[in-house]
């Protein structure tokens, strides 16, 4: 039953395993699939890190680059947006800032 909620209703399956961690019912718990959605928030987290710089890289190049008086203040306005929330993603999660070194 555990797998087939996991599949079928994952909201339910999420309040279940929050219960069962709650309750410490150790033996109820779909250990397989919660290692696999913790690891899976991580891969997320980075994922829009990733995302996020990239934007950030490209509207810099575009404004660098291309002579637009029209497109820069869109550009201004995305690469101010993209900073704060790329601050607000390494505050939130400060080993983000190790992500991508050797």
């Amino acid at each position: 039953m555990k797998n087939q909620l996991y599949e079928t209703d994952f909201v339910r399956w999420t309040e279940e395993q929050a219960q069962y961690i709650q309750q410490n019912d150790l033996e109820s718990i779909d250990w397989q699939n919660i290692q696999e959605e913790i690891s899976a928030l991580g891969r997320s987290e980075k994922h829009e890190l990733e995302n996020r710089l990239e934007v950030l890289l490209e509207h810099l190049l575009k404004r660098g680059y291309i002579n637009s008086a029209y497109d820069n203040r869109g550009w201004e306005i995305t690469i101010k947006e993209q900073r704060k929330k790329i601050r607000r993603l390494l505050r939130d999660s400060p080993s983000l800032k190790n992500y991508g070194e050797p």
